[in-house]
């Protein structure tokens, strides 16, 4: 892979919180390409069903199909099986298909977050499927100084309510240290009620 493609697919910032009683996401809108800044409201968070949703960071036409595959995907599961794909399951098929593409042509990493009857769950998958449950990630070339916010304000256990502010501040510190991450915060939050998306006055309330 060539360094221009590593600097494509790390140019965001995405977290991803477990709270107690759901998911927390919050990404930065700004899509570059190389040092040009191709568009300043890219969405990165998508819903998948009524309780899974993805972040998204690397190549927009890559993710963009990787999401609309698995909408389809979660679909005739649900009509198969007559019950909602588990955050688990949807997580494991990305990454088995991301695995099988070994690099190509999927230019992507994902964060997939929601609720199922196991509880709240968030799994980071890499670009070669890699996959990793964990209840604080974060992606993308601001990752670093995001992880630094939240290091300090996340704790286990916190309430989605508590844990939004924490996760739009981790945003908005990443654009102030990192080039590839800006404009606008975009978040989002998933609980046993389904998934509900901020807008921009909700979020700028959270300040």
């Amino acid at each position: 892979m060539t360094d221009q493609k590593l600097k494509y697919l790390e140019g965001t910032t995405t977290v991803g919180l477990v709270c107690e009683d759901g998911v927390v996401l919050a990404t930065d809108t700004r899509a570059t390409m190389g040092f040009e800044v191709a568009s300043k409201k890219a969405r990165k968070i998508y819903p998948i069903t009524d309780s899974i949703a993805f972040t998204t960071a690397g190549g927009v036409a890559d993710t963009q199909r990787l999401v609309d595959m698995m909408k389809a995907e979660t679909g005739y599961y649900a009509m198969r099986e007559g019950a909602p794909m588990g955050v688990r399951a949807c997580a494991r098929l990305v990454s088995n298909i991301m695995n099988n593409s070994s690099f190509f042509p999927y230019l992507a990493h994902l964060l997939v977050g929601g609720v199922d009857g196991e509880g709240p769950r968030l799994f980071f998958i890499g670009i070669d499927g890699g996959t990793a449950e964990e209840g604080m990630l974060s992606t993308g070339s601001g990752s670093p100084v995001a992880y630094g916010v939240l290091e300090t304000h996340f704790r286990e256990g916190m309430k989605v309510k508590e844990a939004l502010p924490i996760a739009v501040m981790a945003i908005r510190t990443a654009m102030k240290r990192d080039i590839a991450t800006g404009d606008e915060v975009m978040a989002a939050s998933i609980t046993d009620k389904g998934y509900t998306e901020l807008t921009p006055e909700e979020i700028k309330n959270l300040a």
